[in-house]
């Protein structure tokens, strides 16, 4: 049986634009199993975006079921909706938002201090080397290359080891070498700990670093393509 993290059903996102309706996603079954790391790739506005805030918890179907860790969204309240996402989803995004008068340390740290959590010092420390940002752990975001801004923010995703992590664009700042080596890195980190990771990415050449890639094409899927010679699904 498939370990699945996150599973989405018949899901719909629908808005009003005039006369008309925009059907952001019309009926996207999606599956991401338990440490697998999936692209998503799409034109813009073709509904990848919404997808990956559907799964974070972010904003509310029209219609259909998200499923994340075992829970089914749509039951739980906003308060434990809040909860469930700050302790299970880690969120990556392309403006890198540090707060500019903490440290990268603390910076990686104060989600989990503003839940009330326990910092496991020695993970958050195994983290750090792995995205070499040891020699930087006392400076300030000023200071920081975009590069390395982005592996803080990748960094702060981890330490509280949520369920998946969810990157939306999170390279798009960044320059094509930076690019490829942060995602690199994420890559490397997130195999290290068997980390589930839902990236959103327009760049076809970051996208082959995933597991699988799944392309959206007017809020639906259309394709899944696996990479490594794993078996092919985009959904149940």
């Amino acid at each position: 049986m498939e370990s699945w993290i996150v599973k989405t059903q018949a899901l719909k996102k629908y808005y009003k634009l005039g006369a008309n309706t925009v059907k952001a996603l019309d009926g996207v079954d999606f599956c991401v199993k338990e440490g697998e790391f999936v692209a998503i790739v799409g034109k813009s506005g073709s509904g990848k975006s919404t997808l990956l805030h559907m799964v974070g918890g972010l904003d509310v179907p029209t219609g259909g079921e998200v499923y994340v860790d075992g829970k089914q969204l749509s039951r739980l309240s906003k308060e434990k909706l809040a909860i469930f996402r700050r302790r299970k989803v880690g969120f990556i995004f392309q403006s890198y938002n540090l707060v500019p008068d903490l440290n990268v340390y603390e910076n990686i740290v104060l989600p989990i201090e503003l839940d009330g959590g326990h910092i496991d010092r020695e993970f958050v420390e195994d983290i750090m080397e792995l995205l070499k940002l040891q020699e930087k752990r006392e400076a300030l975001p000023h200071t920081l290359s975009g590069g390395q801004q982005q592996r803080v923010a990748i960094a702060r995703a981890l330490a509280s080891k949520p369920a998946i992590v969810l990157a939306d664009e999170p390279t798009g700042n960044l320059d094509t070498a930076t690019s490829h080596d942060v995602l690199g890195l994420l890559r490397m980190v997130a195999k290290q700990y068997q980390q589930t990771i839902v990236l959103i990415t327009h760049d076809m050449d970051i996208a082959q670093m995933a597991d699988r890639i799944v392309r959206i094409e007017d809020g639906r899927i259309v394709n899944a393509q696996t990479m490594k010679g794993s078996d092919v699904y985009a959904g149940e």
